[in-house]
């Protein structure tokens, strides 16, 4: 390594530690959700791969279409310096998370043309980034927590990969709700076969072991149920999820 590469990796290593520590920034790890939060518009900063070379090739190969922001974007320093663990495709970035105010703005805006998910007070980290992946993919407005847990969490952020950027995912309080009827997932509702959901709706999952919390049910418009097997206790949330976007997506009586 010439003198010069060696000053440009340290300056990259210190950029990254500076970026890192602000807390305003997200890890975004490895190329998938590299190449999800470029082509939905994330503003990123830094990105870093260990081998810059070999990643643009991945990316011709992978994503032609992101190839020349990456090759504007990402520098070249060891990642071991960087994160704590090295994704195998060697490539590693932080983004800015979105301010709190842009992503309700978002999420209330109407005409809406897609349902918002909302999630009752989730516990496990990697459902909540899984159907983050899901509301991306079915073109959902976006995703609402409720309760302690961080949406933008790392791990979420982690599961999600990369497509937090692909829709609007917020942590709200009840009386923040987006305007739209609210069809709320519960075992005495009404089967969502015999329903039609409408493009505003807002789709409430509760927790696996609680379900949806009195004050949400208190508030639903709706209570829907999933078809389900009798003596088979529950689904795993994403998969809820999937089931009930995958109705409302489905043709319109």
């Amino acid at each position: 390594m010439s003198s010069e590469d060696g000053a440009g990796t340290a300056e990259t290593v210190r950029s990254w530690r500076e970026a890192a520590g602000s807390g305003e920034l997200v890890l975004l790890d490895g190329f998938h959700a590299l190449k999800h939060a470029v082509r939905f518009g994330a503003d990123i900063p830094l990105a870093v791969a260990e081998d810059r070379a070999a990643l643009l090739e991945l990316a011709g190969e992978l994503a032609p279409d992101v190839r020349a922001a990456l090759d504007g974007l990402v520098r070249e320093a060891p990642l071991r310096d960087l994160v704590a663990r090295v994704h195998p495709t060697g490539v590693a970035a932080l983004a800015v998370r979105p301010g709190r105010h842009a992503l309700r703005e978002a999420l209330a805006r109407t005409p809406r043309s897609a349902p918002v998910v909302v999630l009752d007070n989730p516990r496990n980290l990697g459902n909540v980034g899984a159907v983050v992946r899901l509301a991306a993919g079915f073109g959902a407005t976006g995703v609402v927590t409720r309760g302690d847990l961080d949406p933008w969490h790392p791990h979420v952020v982690r599961a999600g990969a990369g497509l937090h950027y692909a829709t609007a995912v917020a942590r709200l309080e009840l009386e923040e709700l987006p305007p739209g009827p609210l069809y709320a997932l519960d075992p005495e509702g009404e089967d969502i076969r015999a329903l039609t959901l409408p493009d505003d709706a807002l789709l409430a999952f509760g927790s696996e072991r609680h379900g949806i919390s009195p004050e949400l049910r208190a508030r639903a418009d709706h209570l829907v149920s999933l078809p389900m097997r009798p003596q088979v206790s529950s689904y795993n949330l994403a998969t809820s999820v999937a089931m009930a976007l995958f109705h409302w997506g489905g043709p319109k009586a």
